[in-house]
């Protein structure tokens, strides 16, 4: 714990400028972002990266985060819910509604009522209200500030309420859980839906029913968009916007294409940029989550290189909201996460040690320098960095081969294209090799006994996902070449970081070690004043 405490700290402690003005004490706009399953420790790369790469990205090396942490007031959360670690709906729903929920429950406190979210608080009272995502708006995450459903999986049903709930702006993707079941065939019922989105692409639906939310969307006076440039254009009245049949891009790819005149999808920072013009024309306010949803994933799969990636699209939406805030007197941006995902960390090793060299230092005249150990460069950053693809893009892209060629040696080949670090053939079979007879659950449904691969001789219990074991795999066999250690596939009990700059009394409810409940009572509290 007094670990990850001073992993906090030093962020705190880095210079910035340009803080948003406190001088009012009550806050009109609230702007909260949840880097999903960021802890400490990813914290902890971004900033590493900012400051030590010997390339960056990050204007003037100092991330957007670190920026709100200095302009404001930092704390430490606690994020257990009805168990010791927290699931993505749990976490969202404490946050939410500031009571405490049960596992995988959406909008449901710990007891399984529906519980009023800070969303539809804010509705109540006349403002505004907007979600954005990078993955699904029916995900767990945005599904907890605008639905009330027993489970997570419930996305159909989760539509509905968010449909409902007359959320001003909706952004992100998850097409499928709007669109008719008969849209996922050809036939009049996807030719219309075609015809409304502009979709070319293969189209699917997971409704069992043919209920058309897009329609009933239109109806109820949302302006529709499902691509970059409609968002841009900008439209009167409540914004639904969706960008992709499930997930958005992963960063890997959109870093690949933001530059690219023919782009359709808009980056997260364009989506935050598109809502903020939405929701401020309201005069009594508004409250507006932005998530980075994708940051969990590529914990996940215990994929370094994407993380890194993540956490820079994210911290790019961050720099959005701040600058857009910082001379402002009644806005709020709170930057937290619902939990810490993959066990995440750097650590040093008994292997790969420094050979001894001299220093310029009068301690080491006619001495060299001779560590004990490998505490780990500052060139693993660039390895980090320039990964290619996702772990996820690799196994698709291998999962696509004719059974035939799905050998270790293909693995190897597509990997060591997207990675900047080789594997061998050797590696490639051992991230292949597969188990019998282990039990597991995949997109959180129980699939009993199967054939899965193999980790660490076995499965252990915390890596769960069934062919994602072949991710955990792979990020196993790098970690050593980066001086990074993953702990789990799963999430962790870790407090995590959370920093809020504004008017004073409002970013002052935020400090100490909090549980995420009282993060949700003070959110509601403000949205109130």
């Amino acid at each position: 714990m007094l670990r990850l405490f001073f992993i906090v700290c030093w962020a705190a402690a880095m210079l910035a400028s340009g803080p948003v003005s406190a001088e009012s004490t009550k806050a009109r706009n609230v702007i909260l972002f949840i880097g999903d399953g960021m802890g400490p420790q990813q914290l902890g790369l971004l900033s590493m990266y900012a400051h030590l790469a010997e390339e960056c990205e990050v204007p003037d090396r100092l991330p957007a985060i670190e920026r709100v942490i200095q302009g404001g007031t930092l704390a430490l959360v606690r994020t257990d819910t009805s168990g010791l670690v927290a699931d993505s709906a749990a976490a969202a729903t404490q946050l939410a509604t500031g009571k405490p929920a049960g596992s995988e429950m959406i909008g449901i406190d710990a007891e399984g009522n529906a519980a009023e979210t800070v969303v539809e608080r804010a509705k109540r009272l006349g403002k505004s209200a907007g979600l954005v995502t990078d993955t699904r708006i029916t995900h767990a995450t945005p599904a907890a500030f605008a639905a009330h459903q027993r489970h997570r999986t419930m996305e159909n049903e989760i539509a509905v309420d968010i449909l409902e709930n007359r959320v001003d702006v909706l952004m992100g993707g998850g097409l499928r859980n709007w669109v008719p079941a008969d849209a996922a065939s050809e036939g009049p019922t996807q030719d219309s839906v075609r015809q409304l989105t502009g979709w070319t692409g293969r189209i699917t639906s997971k409704r069992q029913d043919n209920r058309n939310l897009l329609l009933e969307a239109r109806q109820a006076g949302y302006s529709l968009v499902f691509d970059r440039e409609s968002m841009a254009a900008g439209t009167p009245g409540p914004l639904l916007g969706l960008f992709a049949v499930s997930e958005m891009q992963d960063a890997m790819t959109e870093r690949a294409q933001r530059d690219s005149h023919g782009r359709t999808q808009p980056t997260l920072a364009e989506m935050t940029a598109a809502a903020i013009d939405a929701l401020s024309v309201d005069p009594d306010g508004f409250f507006l989550l932005i998530e980075g949803g994708q940051i969990d994933w590529a914990g996940h799969n215990n994929d370094a290189g994407t993380l890194l990636h993540e956490l820079l699209r994210f911290d790019r939406a961050v720099r959005v909201a701040y600058e857009w805030a910082k001379n402002r007197d009644d806005t709020l941006v709170v930057v937290t996460a619902d939990h810490e995902t993959g066990g995440f960390g750097f650590s040093y090793s008994g292997t790969g040690i420094p050979n001894p060299k001299p220093l310029p230092g009068k301690a080491f005249a006619g001495e060299l320098h001779r560590p004990l150990f490998n505490f780990g460069s500052r060139e693993s950053l660039a390895l980090i960095y320039d990964q290619k693809q996702s772990f996820f893009q690799v196994f698709m892209a291998f999962d696509a081969l004719d059974e035939a060629e799905q050998t270790p040696s293909s693995l190897a080949k597509l990997a060591n294209a997207a990675l900047p670090v080789d594997i061998t053939e050797a590696e490639a079979e051992r991230i292949l090799r597969r188990t019998e007879n282990r039990q597991y659950v995949e997109g959180h449904r129980y699939l009993g006994t199967e054939t899965v691969p193999d980790i660490y001789g076995g499965i252990p219990e915390f890596f769960v996902y069934g062919e994602n074991l072949r991710m955990n795999n792979l990020g196993h066999i790098l970690g050593p070449r980066q001086s990074i250690t993953w702990s789990t596939g799963s999430h962790t009990s870790t407090p995590v970081p959370l920093a809020a700059c504004g008017p004073a009394e409002a970013q002052a409810k935020f400090h100490g070690l909090m549980h995420a409940t009282e993060v949700g009572q003070a959110l509601m509290e403000i949205v109130s004043e």
